[in-house]
């Protein structure tokens, strides 16, 4: 009997979504752009995460040649990275929001580690002027602007497909062919995404422009 309920129910979805394709279009392929869309944001921002992971041992590097006494600091960021790359990325993680936040939570780990790393420096006038350590600092300021941007096109993204899926006949749609909601990156200022993003560690850390973790 809950086996016939289950198949009726079935049914009456189907019908409904036939019912509303005839009379507006049920919005498949809309679905089917807004979600290729999220995973072209979503592979931008992890390829930009990545970048910035390659950074770290040779920052570390860097920093330890100058200030090797900072190990808590060095630890730190060599730790935040090893729990990073221990994350297993692929597309599956956009239908996991657990997973999801896991891998936002590492990495904003990894951002406060690299914040108190360029910290440190402040207090090594010989560190600071090493050529190798601006070049790299230069390289972090560059890829800490770019994962803002990346993540500011993800959440515009994910934004548009939610809102696709959850908007009648299109979520009749997405409930039949499973496209179910997609996790978005924490925004704790809206209107700071809309912002260019800037980043200046060598004055305190400045946190990138819409990119809160």
């Amino acid at each position: 009997m809950q086996r016939y309920n289950s198949a009726w129910r079935t049914l009456q979805l189907v019908v409904l979504v036939l019912a509303a394709c005839a009379a507006s279009g049920c919005g498949y392929n809309r679905i089917q752009q807004q979600d290729e869309a999220v995973k072209a944001a979503w592979s931008e921002v992890v390829n930009q995460y990545q970048r910035r992971a390659d950074l770290v041992p040779n920052l570390v590097r860097t920093v330890q040649g100058f200030a090797a006494q900072e190990q808590k600091v060095l630890l730190g960021v060599t730790q935040a990275r090893a729990r990073v790359g221990s994350i297993q990325v692929t597309p599956e993680v956009l239908n996991d929001p657990q997973a999801f936040q896991k891998f936002e939570a590492a990495q904003g780990q990894l951002t406060q580690a690299l914040k108190s790393l360029i910290a440190v420096s402040e207090n090594y006038p010989q560190l600071k002027s090493d050529q190798n350590f601006q070049d790299l600092q230069a390289q972090l300021e560059g890829t800490e602007n770019r994962i803002a941007v990346a993540r500011h096109r993800y959440i515009e993204a994910v934004q548009q497909y939610n809102v696709l899926i959850r908007s009648f006949p299109s979520n009749l749609t997405a409930m039949v062919f499973k496209y179910p909601l997609k996790p978005n990156f924490t925004v704790q200022d809206e209107s700071a995404i809309a912002r260019p993003p800037t980043v200046d560690f060598g004055t305190g850390g400045a946190a990138p422009t819409g990119a809160t973790q």
